[in-house]
């Protein structure tokens, strides 16, 4: 029996004259909508947002951590398999179609693009904070800050911006690529689920898929954007000492950008990201990103040469071994939330009666058991040394999901909601290539590059501080002025000055293609496709995005615990979450298309009216 035709017949109803000409209405109405109003929410009543925000995203987390974690466990191998099949062999577009782009520009650009503020601010500041923190120091196996823990430091960094990261961004860009460039589809959202939605895909239920991906984008921007900026602006009081950039320390923490500095950043930052997305993505964004990757090898040779490269090599070899080891685990290893019914009936009869005095500090994953200890009062301090600590290790399981909530979620949530922005961008930049070409390319590659990239900066960071060099110097910087604080340690002088505005340089050309790149990939989604959009809505966006990010910083900067970014990625949990699904259902829509497709080819025929 042969096989009915594909559903390609998207219709996707645009304004034919008026400010939104090409333009969807309801995508592009919707999707301000929201945005404006969370803009508005966070500046009339930011302490309202900033502690809404917060409750929202707990208990998001209580009750998704897990499908956050299997689901990018299975993109992962989904996306093996598809390598390893005979499938990897289709080619996203015609047989004589030919790469747009150069290798070394298409790797630039997908560099940048995926994770280039992420490795600037996290290069250091990752593997130190794992070193101390992770599954195996909250479970009491190893002991956090010591030359045992290294090794688990790098299993989790390696996890973070390895192959699963990637995996989220390639899912959502080859579905994309897949339907755009075989059954030349209009290269948004919505296209990637025509095999499950058919027909009701020219429908609200298409405009709502695009309105997850807009809202997604911008958040997961913003949030880019917001841990860029911070940066920028510890790189910029560096190298001038401008004191209004800073704010004041409190107490033994270490001094963070000011509310003013940030917003200033902010505001040169998206200026420039508007005018580089008015130029489009053949000019400037590949000129920037062929830039950022000149200066990134830049960078990574300074270290190279003056950091700590054997130690960092030699880390690099153990710790990839151990992550293929541990890489199931690793993938499908969810925690679920510790009750206070449950630590309660897991403790010996003369603590139970104090559970509740007990809990909070038996599953805070950030304490220490002898912090938890410390922190005892009243009848609890008066327990026996051994009823204390068998009440710490009844919290475990609560320390664990503590720490993968505020850990590996939290990556997951954000490489989710960053995915629409990559993997439309990755689709658009790779047509000509064959489905195992995207895969490795794009999945394989760059991860590679982000372990060597971690391990010979974080690596050198770690050095500096078991050697005794910087003597907690560098674990006591904020997470934004880790890089650096180490830099300070590692080299001196002129050239010290040299490379740390070059660091500041590099920063901020990261921060303008990530930035103008969403701005164009919105744009594409709003427009039903379209690769060439309109400037006005362009500078549209880059406005909004502006107004979001700074609006979030400032809600995040009111209550008793103020941090400018809380607000920013409570929010982009939030939001990644609805995507979480479609991308879910994109896998299974890809799986459904290249099966039927696959069947078609071998069959020779296909009749009647579309069955996808």
């Amino acid at each position: 029996m042969a096989l009915k035709e594909p559903f390609t017949d998207l219709e996707i109803e645009k304004a034919q004259g008026g400010f939104y000409e090409g333009y969807s209405l309801p995508i592009a109405l919707i999707s301000k909508g929201i945005m404006v109003a969370l803009v508005l929410w966070a500046l009339i009543f930011p302490l309202s947002a900033n502690g809404t925000l917060d409750a929202w995203n707990w208990a998001l987390l209580q009750g998704w951590n897990t499908f956050y974690i299997i689901s990018v466990g299975i993109f992962a191998f989904f996306l093996f398999a598809l390598a390893i099949l005979p499938t990897g062999r289709r080619k996203l577009g015609g047989a004589d179609t030919v790469p747009e782009f150069s290798n070394f520009s298409w790797f630039s650009m997908m560099f940048g693009a995926g994770l280039g503020v992420g490795l600037m601010v996290f290069a250091t500041a990752e593997p130190l904070g794992l070193w101390g923190s992770n599954p195996l120091t909250v479970a009491g196996e190893v002991e956090g800050g010591t030359p045992e823990a290294v090794k688990s430091a790098f299993r989790y960094t390696f996890l973070h911006y390895g192959f699963h990261a990637w995996a989220i961004y390639v899912v959502t860009g080859l579905s994309l690529a897949y339907y755009a460039y075989t059954r030349d589809m209009p290269l948004t959202i919505r296209s990637a689920l025509t095999p499950l939605l058919g027909k009701y895909a020219n429908g609200a239920i298409g405009h709502l898929v695009d309105v997850l991906g807009v809202v997604a984008t911008i958040l997961g921007v913003s949030v880019t954007i917001g841990f860029g900026v911070s940066q920028f602006v510890d790189g910029v009081y560096a190298v001038s000492g401008m004191e209004w950039l800073m704010g004041s320390a409190e107490g033994d923490a270490p001094a963070k950008p000011s509310t003013v500095g940030l917003i200033t950043a902010l505001a040169v930052i998206m200026t420039l990201s508007i005018i580089s997305a008015v130029s489009g993505v053949g000019r400037g964004i590949k000129y920037l990103s062929n830039l950022n990757l000149v200066l990134s090898v830049i960078l990574l040779m300074t270290f190279v040469i003056f950091g700590s490269f054997m130690f960092a090599m030699s880390t690099y070899a153990t710790a990839f071994v151990d992550y293929v080891i541990q890489f199931v685990a690793l993938s499908f290893e969810a925690y679920s939330p510790l009750s206070e019914a449950e630590f309660a009936a897991n403790l010996d009869p003369a603590a139970a009666p104090l559970a509740a005095e007990l809990y909070g500090g038996a599953t805070n994953a950030w304490g220490s058991l002898s912090g938890f200890q410390g922190g005892l009062e009243g009848d609890a301090a008066a327990l026996a040394p051994e009823a204390q600590i068998a009440a710490y290790e009844a919290g475990t399981q609560g320390r664990l999901f503590g720490w993968q909530s505020g850990w590996t979620t939290f990556y997951w949530a954000w490489w989710i909601a960053f995915s629409p922005f990559v993997g439309l961008f990755l689709a658009r930049i790779s047509k000509g290539r064959t489905v195992r070409e995207f895969i490795l390319g794009c999945v394989i590659a760059p991860a590679l590059v982000c372990f060597a990239w971690m391990t010979i900066l974080g690596g050198t960071a770690i050095d500096l501080e078991l050697s005794g060099v910087a003597e907690g110097a560098i674990k006591g910087a904020s997470n934004t002025n880790k890089l650096f604080t180490t830099l300070s340690y590692m080299i001196s002088g002129g050239f010290l000055s040299a490379i740390t505005v070059m660091c500041v340089v590099l920063i901020m050309t990261f921060l303008v293609t990530s930035a103008d790149s969403g701005i164009l990939v919105m744009n594409t989604i709003m427009s039903g496709g379209e690769q060439e959009t309109g400037i006005k809505h362009r500078i549209i966006w880059g406005l909004i995005m502006t107004g979001v990010i700074g609006a979030l910083i400032i809600a995040g900067n009111t209550g008793a615990a103020a941090n400018p970014l809380d607000s920013l990625q409570d929010a982009m949990i939030i939001g990644a979450l609805p995507f979480t699904i479609v991308m879910v259902l994109m896998v299974i829509s890809l799986i459904k298309a290249m099966w039927n497709d696959s069947r078609r080819e071998k069959a020779g025929t296909t009749v009647g009216q579309p069955a996808e």
